[in-house]
């Protein structure tokens, strides 16, 4: 978690990713995670949006959340950021007050809770399984970004195998992924919008993105459908993570024993 304040007036700047990927990506250079940079495959982290979103005052405050699998990978980040306090996240001018760890966990077995998306989710669906699920391509290579008119299913499934390819990448190889137990990873989907908005990809090269932002109702049942939920935690669900795409949080939750009135938010 890192405590941020403003040094300036400013506007809040929503095609921020691009800039604070590469304020990550400074963070590790000279790193062994240098060579994940080009790889083409996830890096294992996420982040948040500088939040609460809106425009600034000199002096104001906003929360930034770097999330990853790997405990070095965050060291090195959270080390850079003690050195380099000021940070510039687009046209945003912010100091770096205060950097602490956190441990988010969506809770033992037979825990309930909440994950939401704290930035928007990307999921397209490849042309070649258009067909199965109904949905009109227009031709070509092009994946579809997924709307509300294609229902859950091509989501659900599209979440998995990408969770499952970030399963095999980081976790232990001895431990099923989420596609080889029974069971969904998720009791519920509630949507809460869908939007579109310009993300600049690589230098010079911007597209527009079709996300959605969610709220996924969950029940722990066991060691291992906890360690799936805590991987979308550390590395995001969906594409684009480096982007900060498919952050997530836990918004509340119920250990077994416990009442609604009871259970905790995952950041107090």
């Amino acid at each position: 978690m890192v405590n941020l304040s403003a040094r300036a007036d400013a506007a809040y700047d929503n095609a921020y990713h691009h800039k604070l990927r590469g304020r990550i990506w400074r963070a590790l250079e000279g790193t062994k995670y240098d060579d994940l940079h080009d790889s083409g495959e996830p890096p294992g982290f996420v982040m948040s949006n500088p939040f609460p979103p809106g425009d600034m005052r000199e002096g104001d405050e906003r929360t930034l959340l770097v999330a990853s699998h790997d405990e070095e990978l965050l060291a090195h980040v959270a080390a850079d950021f003690f050195d380099s306090r000021e940070l510039n996240i687009g046209e945003m001018p912010f100091r770096v007050e205060d950097v602490r760890a956190l441990e988010p966990d969506v809770g033992e077995p037979g825990t309930r809770g909440t994950l939401e998306t704290g930035t928007g989710l990307l999921v397209r669906i490849p042309p070649w399984q258009c067909e199965e699920y109904g949905i009109d391509h227009p031709g070509g290579d092009t994946a579809v970004f997924w709307r509300p008119e294609h229902t859950t299913e091509p989501l659900v499934s599209q979440l998995e195998a990408n969770l499952d390819k970030k399963h095999q990448l980081f976790a232990h190889d001895h431990l099923p992924g989420p596609s080889d137990v029974d069971g969904e990873l998720f009791d519920g989907y509630e949507l809460i919008k869908t939007f579109a908005v310009p993300v600049t990809v690589t230098e010079g090269q911007e597209m527009t993105y079709v996300l959605s932002k969610w709220k996924f109702s969950y029940t722990v049942r066991d060691d291992h459908h906890r360690q799936h939920l805590n991987l979308a935690l550390d590395c995001g669900l969906g594409e684009r993570n480096s982007l900060g795409l498919g952050f997530v949080n836990v918004t509340d939750r119920t250990r077994p024993g416990e009442t609604e009135l009871e259970g905790e938010n995952a950041f107090a």
